[in-house]
């Protein structure tokens, strides 16, 4: 059986959909709509993929079907909003909207239509968070007392943005990316991670601020905080820090310290990136985990690779292909609207704590059940 799916909005982000759709030969794309007809057409000639004339003449073309909303993320409110008043399931890419209002709005509206409403990352269903997630059910570690999670970018204003271009020529969206902020864009990564594993978190102690004036990032501004850290407290789980930045040295490692010793992991953007665990041991007085990690893997094959480095080493149809299938199978999706909806605040809790800020949240979401190549 083949799916149908729509594809709104063809920047720089949709080729990486484009090359993992290239993984899941029963998911079809049955048209594309990008406001940019320039755009439109070298995305869809490249990928030959069908175009649409209009936002609407795109709900047409296939109704009901699962919309990835690949729009920049302050029209993502209003898009989605449309897509679920047509009648079509939506599947957004980060943030769900700019303001916790505004992604209520969406999830109830969501609701009373009894449509999927999930939002990116998906990474939580890859094979490292997997992995991760499979050894802190056999408590490999012992039970986890705390957890550093980076997601620090390097000094990207210095960086040669301007020559970054997607797959089928699509500029990198620097614009776009300083003001929506490094936060709402990459947060996610491990947000999702955590949720997953833990629930939901209680309360996030947070502070972020904008380090670069905006001379230094092309001018325009405003622009979002460019460093964030933030203390998540979960309902049901360890304390976490994480933190998120465009100015800090390159790091999207995860560290998991338990009892026993530490899980780790170094690139939240390879889906298989390794799993390793350094057990404590004391050598001649002295308290060290070992030195030569052991790496932990699943037993069998998982998920489709797409085979790249980057960003695009993530299959980002992973979360596309789970709203699907849960709808095909009958069976609760493991990317849920709330889980959307809960990920949003937290993320936006973190953003907007600028000097410091202590926000207890409002939605719950359950965690994650484990993919079934991960139990």
């Amino acid at each position: 059986m083949t799916d149908r799916v729509l594809l709104l909005g063809c920047g720089f982000v949709a080729d990486l959909y484009a090359r993992s759709l290239a993984t899941f030969p029963g998911i079809e794309v049955a048209g594309v709509y990008d406001i940019d007809t320039a755009r439109l057409t070298a995305f869809c000639a490249h990928w030959n993929m069908p175009a649409a004339a209009s936002f609407e003449g795109l709900l047409a073309m296939a109704p009901g079907a699962l919309v990835l909303n690949l729009t920049n993320p302050g029209t993502h409110f209003g898009t989605s909003r449309a897509c679920l008043e047509a009648g079509h399931p939506v599947y957004s890419e980060k943030p769900l909207a700019m303001t916790l209002e505004d992604a209520k709005a969406l999830h109830a509206l969501a609701a009373e239509k009894g449509l999927a409403l999930a939002s990116a990352p998906c990474s939580a269903l890859g094979e490292a968070a997997q992995t991760l997630g499979h050894a802190l059910r056999r408590n490999l570690a012992g039970t986890p007392r705390a957890i550093y999670a980076e997601l620090d970018d390097g000094f990207i204003p210095q960086a040669a943005y301007d020559k970054w271009l997607s797959e089928s020529g699509a500029p990198w969206p620097a614009e776009d990316e300083f003001r929506v902020g490094c936060t709402l864009e990459h947060a996610g990564y491990y947000l999702t991670w955590l949720i997953s594993w833990f629930g939901p978190v209680r309360r996030v102690v947070a502070a972020s601020a904008e380090t670069v004036p905006p001379a230094d990032k092309g001018g325009g501004g405003p622009y979002a905080p460019d460093v964030s850290v933030a203390v998540l407290y979960f309902e049901n789980g360890p304390v976490v820090r994480l933190t998120c930045s465009i100015v800090a040295p390159h790091d999207h490692g995860i560290r998991i310290v338990g009892d026993a010793g530490v899980l780790s992991c170094k690139a939240a953007w390879d889906n298989e990136a390794k799993v390793r665990f350094a057990r404590r041991l004391t050598l001649r007085r002295r308290l060290l985990e070992h030195p030569f990690p052991s790496r932990v893997k699943l037993p069998g094959p998982t998920h489709p690779k797409v085979k790249r480095w980057g960003a695009a080493a993530m299959n980002f149809m992973l979360g596309p292909a789970e709203v699907l299938d849960a709808r095909r199978e009958g069976r609760p999706c493991r990317m849920s609207n709330d889980f959307a909806l809960h990920l949003t605040e937290v993320t936006l809790a973190i953003q907007n704590a600028r000097e410091g800020a202590a926000v207890d949240m409002t939605t719950r979401c359950a965690p994650m059940e484990p993919m079934p190549w991960a139990r």
